[in-house]
């Protein structure tokens, strides 16, 4: 079985959007005979690549879902996973690191490493996982790989090292230089998929051993063995691909391949060194939280080992045709159709109905599944990030980072079945999509959507209208204001009404005064019992029923203080009642004379991106009323924190990755309440007016 297990590889492959991931891997299935037939992402034939298999994705020519896939290659089984290259997606990329043993980073020969690119790697690390980088789009105008491999040292600072180097550039490229071999891989026919490997042309002779030198150099840094056969000049090649192979899977070398998928070049020799330098699952560390007898957790190592208690983790959710599918990594024991598994997180038994084997939206039903491998559930109701086991241990998987929501919308169902079908598919993209989330506003009751940007938020609305029937209408979510007052002011109010009968009569005077230490504080200084004390409880709460509700734009008054120092009352008509009237009539006068003013929120904005775009990042913020707090560079990274009223923070997430060309990103935290600027309050009283106006 450890032989099997040699032959497996779990990789993913990610990069910057537009770099052409989704293209080499429809490639990599073309050529391991997975798909028959090239489709492109933008494919003019309506068909789109195999791997975008949603309509939105074939419609806008990006990967909104990771998707996955299994092929064989040099009777070697290859899960692979496509994840998206958006920031927006970025969870996609982040659950797929999680459970994959090693990647390919595909960066484009012309832009070189991007925004996402750094994201992408900054994840890799997180989860230790090695990688191989693909140096695209040789073809294109503008093509260099030899700066490329320089910007992964120099901006990633990986110890990239060139495996290859291109024959021809541009319109002239048409194969690669292997430097392991010293031989050249031409690609021919209509696919690309006759491969002609010949003696390097006299021209690049020099070339090759210039860059085999270096290669040469830097992996015997790694290997004795090595060391010692470039002293002996007897370098041999099995030697070299086991140096590069512990290197790679060590984090301490980053081999740089090249060529050009959509022209069919260079993805066969990416194939083997898939498989002769990324990590089985037997040359991974997996670790696991335990409980010991103290009940305190402990990190355990999980040996991969197919005849040990089973371990694996949901990764992802899908709400497919047949209910929810749940991709699963099995990190240890055997799962088997019919078996009964166990859920770390509520102790729930549950029964594996079907198990697939996923080839993008096609699934292929097996019996069981080993450690090591990638699969998919139907019919079991769990989250993403669960651990299951097979009961005979309590153990549950180190869990993912997911990304804190950076940007917001307000959305309203159009009519009364748009809000049942809303409801289901919030339900369902939530549990899918940990960056998704919702929540309804206590105080203006509207429904919130937030997420990672807006593409995310618009690809969510667009799939509830398009998969669930549910049209809604978006609106950036209300600001909570609030409402309080500026001036101390004596206050003298009587209220009396009659009726017939039994009337009302309360009488309250005292001081109005703003208050600083809390939300509201009432205290009666009442002498000669002038207002009995039954009755001044019933005046608090009628004050207190008025904070509820400011007389400007109908927020909530805060810090208010209400003192009670006078009054009177009649033996017959006063009541509880009378005297909570007394106070609301009170407050409706007196209100507009206390110098009323907004009150906003204020966020307390960390921007963070690398130090060149330090002046851009102030600028944007300078330009929403920010007010900078403070700011630090390290290791050529600028952090600025600022406080920035909430109401000119919605669409910044574009904002600021326009200004920097997607490398900088930001989070926000409520910090406080400050007076609106009086400029901007009348524009708010002036809008509500015209609000008003319109409803009538």
């Amino acid at each position: 079985m450890s032989v099997e297990m040699t032959q497996r590889r779990n990789i993913g492959i990610s990069a910057h959007i537009d770099s052409g991931k989704t293209t080499l891997t429809e490639r990599i299935l073309f050529y391991t005979n997975r798909i028959h037939a090239i489709h492109e992402v933008r494919g003019k034939d309506g068909v789109g690549a195999k791997m975008d298999s949603m309509e939105l994705e074939r419609e806008r020519g990006i990967t909104i879902q990771s998707a996955a896939t299994h092929t064989t290659w040099d009777d070697h089984h290859i899960n692979i996973i496509d994840t998206p290259g958006h920031v927006d997606f970025t969870v996609e990329v982040e659950r797929a690191l999680r459970v994959l043993d090693g990647a390919i980073l595909v960066l484009c020969s012309v832009a070189g490493v991007q925004s996402q690119s750094i994201t992408v790697d900054r994840q890799m690390r997180r989860y230790n996982v090695p990688r191989l980088a693909f140096v695209n789009k040789c073809d294109r105008s503008g093509a260099n790989p030899f700066r490329v491999c320089n910007q992964l040292r120099e901006k990633l600072a990986l110890n990239s090292v060139m495996m290859q180097i291109p024959i021809g550039l541009e319109e002239n490229h048409n194969g690669v230089v292997d430097l392991v071999e010293m031989k050249a891989y031409t690609f021919h026919g209509e696919s690309g998929e006759t491969i002609e490997v010949a003696e390097i042309p006299a021209e690049l002779q020099d070339q090759a051993d210039e860059y085999r030198e270096i290669m040469l150099d830097a992996v015997s840094m790694f290997s004795d063995e090595l060391m010692e056969e470039m002293l002996e000049e007897a370098v041999t090649v099995p030697t070299l691909q086991k140096a590069i192979r512990e290197a790679t899977i060590s984090l301490q070398l980053c081999p740089v391949f090249m060529g050009s998928a959509y022209k069919n070049r260079g993805v066969q020799p990416l194939l083997d060194a898939v498989i002769d330098y990324l990590p089985n699952p037997l040359d991974v560390v997996n670790e696991a939280f335990s409980e010991t007898e103290e009940g305190e957790e402990e990190k355990v190592v999980i040996p991969c080992d197919p005849d040990g208690p089973l371990v694996s983790l949901a990764f992802k959710l899908e709400d497919g045709r047949y209910g929810q599918l749940t991709y699963l990594r099995v990190y240890s024991g055997t799962i088997k159709k019919d078996s009964f598994i166990f859920n770390q997180r509520n102790g729930k038994k549950v029964k594996v109905g079907r198990l697939v084997r996923m080839h993008s939206d096609e699934m292929e039903d097996i019996t069981e599944a080993t450690a090591g491998d990638i699969v998919a559930l139907f019919g079991i109701d769990c989250h993403s990030g669960d651990t299951f086991t097979d009961g005979s241990h309590e153990m549950a998987m180190t869990s993912m980072h997911v990304p804190a929501p950076v940007i917001s919308v307000s959305i309203t169902p159009v009519d009364n079945k748009a809000q049942i079908n809303m409801s289901k598919a919030l339900q369902r993209f939530t549990k899918e999509d940990p960056t998704f989330q919702v929540h309804v506003d206590k105080e203006s009751a509207e429904t919130i959507v937030s997420g990672m940007g807006e593409l995310h938020l618009e690809v969510y609305i667009e799939r509830m209208k398009r998969e669930y029937k549910a049209e809604v209408e978006t609106s950036p979510p209300q600001v909570a204001y609030r409402e309080a007052i500026t001036k101390e002011i004596p206050y003298s109010y009587t209220h009396k009404k009659q009726t017939g009968g039994s009337g009302q009569y309360g009488k309250i005077a005292g001081t109005i005064r703003p208050y600083e230490e809390g939300d509201y504080d009432f205290s009666d200084t009442i002498k000669g019992g002038s207002i009995p004390k039954e009755f001044i409880g019933a005046v608090d709460k009628g004050f207190r029923s008025m904070m509820m509700k400011g007389a400007m734009l109908g927020f909530p008054v805060v810090g208010v203080q209400i003192e009670l120092n006078d009054g009177g009352f009649h033996a017959v008509d006063s009541s509880d009642q009378a005297f909570q009237s007394a106070a609301r009539g009170c407050w409706r006068e007196f209100y507009p004379k206390a110098g009323p003013v907004l009150l906003e929120p204020v966020m307390k904005v960390e921007c963070e991106g690398p130090a060149e775009f330090h002046g851009q990042i102030v600028g944007t913020l300078m330009q929403r009323r920010g007010q900078i707090v403070g700011s630090q560079e390290e290791t050529g990274f600028t952090t600025v924190t600022a406080e920035v009223p909430l109401s000119e923070m919605f669409g910044y997430a574009t904002i600021i990755r326009s200004a920097t060309q997607g490398k900088a990103g930001f989070t926000m935290e409520f910090a406080r309440y400050s007076q609106v600027p009086k400029g901007v309050q009348e524009e708010l009283l002036e809008e509500a007016r015209k609000a008003k106006a319109d409803k009538k």
